[in-house]
């Protein structure tokens, strides 16, 4: 028997993907969820794990190869290799951490374990919170059987083989850990699927279950074949490009990220760490930045790299839209059943200065303008893991309740660690409120390929000149950050004053004014 291995979902808008690197060889033994391959797409890396344990049978897909999504990349003989195990994973404190039970044979109806799956870096334990299925119940191989939660994500568990769910072992509400079993399958089930960490529409990034490699220089990693072709065309060298792929492996995205930099050398590396006191060193603790906190860090120098950016400031008198939403908040709510925050307004506002001035809301592609006839506004938000931009669609045919439940489900799903890439990919224009941490005022960085953001601030009451006289008014800072290759001044300031027209009188946004 032999199981197929394809394309995975490479995320909105992305078609297609050329194969880099295969790690594996045909007629080498592979464990369940080991890597095989990486693809490279214009936006990320794909690792590609093994969804059996097996041999590596045929490569079908050949490095440099384009493919497009679910095409056949290889094929697993399975049980050919005498069952190979899947490979323990390190757990944060150092001890082994198992991933889903897989036995290599269960011909006989054996019991099989449903274990916790991997729950991500740094994560040790988890809660139970729902139970799909009840004891008795039929279940089918990756049926969903129960969701855990943790202080990051919620992780759904698949069930590892046909059977019957013959025992429960946590119940709802139990905290387990990494290494807890949660129930039992039995009854004639069948081989074990890919583990939760690792089967598609779950949580848990893939390459969680990826066992740590063996220690090795760079010059032992062979680039992608895309990126060296690239490298060869405009005369870089592999030192001159920073690798982000597998061991430091260099993919074509860093090489036109070398590219794009303005000084390639103006960027060097962070001087070395001072010596630091013992008495100092015995209280410092040293944490491995995740994957989410790598991918911002670069992101965001990569923002500073590429684009002219410069900022705008302007400050607003909320005092209209404050007596409007105190006004009509509890019919609204009533309603709709959602409740009628700030951001409604000020997103409404932005789309409306978005038309005025189209350049904020386009993006540079090589030698070309790309202007948007639609708003795609990213609403930034922080999480226990970071920052995270959810992309609400369409926003400016939206009504303010459908903008309002939006974004709430978006920052309740961006708290649970379930946004998908898709849901955070395609905006146009970013909105950021600093201002519910306390900030006052402060300059937001572009999120590219986008020209401009919006910093929202707190609102805090100010003597200000009113006809003449000084009045007290809840007053707020805006900041417009943007691209100044192609927003000019004149722009940047003009969007700016008519946001702040539209929340100091909102019946213009009514009026289409």
């Amino acid at each position: 028997m032999s199981t197929e291995v394809r394309v995975p979902t490479l995320g909105e808008s992305v078609t297609e993907a050329t194969v880099a690197t295969w790690f594996k060889k045909p007629g080498d033994a592979v464990a369940q969820d080991e890597m095989l391959c990486e693809l490279e797409t214009d936006k990320v890396t794909v690792e590609v794990p093994s969804p059996a344990a097996g041999t590596l049978a045929e490569i079908v897909a050949q490095e440099g190869d384009t493919v497009g999504v679910d095409a056949l990349l290889a094929s697993i003989s399975e049980g050919a290799s005498g069952g190979a195990e899947a490979p323990t994973k390190p757990a944060p404190n150092g001890a082994a951490e198992s991933g889903a039970a897989a036995p290599a044979d269960n011909g006989g109806g054996e019991s099989i374990d449903v274990m916790v799956p991997t729950l991500g870096e740094s994560v040790t334990e988890a809660t139970v919170s729902t139970w799909f299925k009840k004891v008795g119940d039929t279940v089918a191989q990756d049926e969903m059987l129960c969701e855990l939660e943790t202080d990051k994500v919620s992780v759904e568990v698949p069930s590892p083989a046909s059977g019957v769910l013959t025992e429960i072992v946590a119940a709802e509400g139990t905290t387990v850990d990494a290494k807890a079993k949660l129930a039992v399958i039995g009854g004639g089930a069948g081989k074990a699927a890919a583990s939760a960490d690792a089967a598609p529409g779950t949580d848990a990034p893939s390459h969680a279950a990826q066992p740590a490699p063996a220690a090795s220089g760079k010059s032992d990693v062979e680039d992608a074949p895309s990126a060296k072709k690239l490298m060869a065309e405009k005369g870089l060298s592999a030192d001159q490009v920073t690798g982000t792929g597998r061991d430091g492996r260099v993919m074509k995205g860093d090489v036109l990220d070398a590219l794009s930099a303005p000084a390639p050398k103006a960027e060097a590396k962070a001087p070395p760490r001072a010596p630091v006191p013992a008495e100092d060193a015995s209280r410092e603790e040293r944490v491995k930045m995740t994957r989410l906190r790598q991918t911002i860090a670069k992101r965001l120098k990569d923002s500073q790299n590429t684009a002219a950016m410069l900022t705008t400031y302007n400050e607003v008198d909320m005092t209209e839209t404050m007596a409007l939403r105190s006004q009509y908040k509890d019919l609204f709510e009533k309603k709709h059943g959602v409740r009628l925050g700030f951001m409604s307004f000020f997103t409404k506002a932005c789309c409306h200065a978005l038309k005025e001035v189209p350049e904020v809301n386009a993006e540079i592609d090589g030698t070309d303008i790309v202007y948007k006839n639609f708003v795609h506004m990213g609403v930034a938000a922080g999480t226990p893991t970071g920052l995270v931009v959810p992309v609400i669609r369409d926003a400016d045919s939206m009504s303010f309740a459908e903008i309002e439940k939006a974004i709430a489900e978006k920052g309740k799903r961006a708290r649970d660690g379930k946004l998908s890439m898709a849901e955070m990919q395609g905006g146009t224009f970013t909105i950021s409120n600093g201002g519910v941490y306390g900030s006052l005022m402060s300059s937001p960085i572009l999120n590219p390929p986008q020209s401009g953001i919006l910093g929202m601030h707190k609102i805090q009451d100010r003597p200000m000149v009113v006809n003449g006289e000084i009045k007290i008014r809840p007053m707020m800072y805006l900041a417009l950050s943007y691209d100044h290759r192609i927003v000019d001044g004149k722009g940047a300031v003009t969007f700016l004053v008519r946001v702040k027209e539209a929340l100091e009188d909102p019946r213009r946004l009514l009026m289409d004014l």
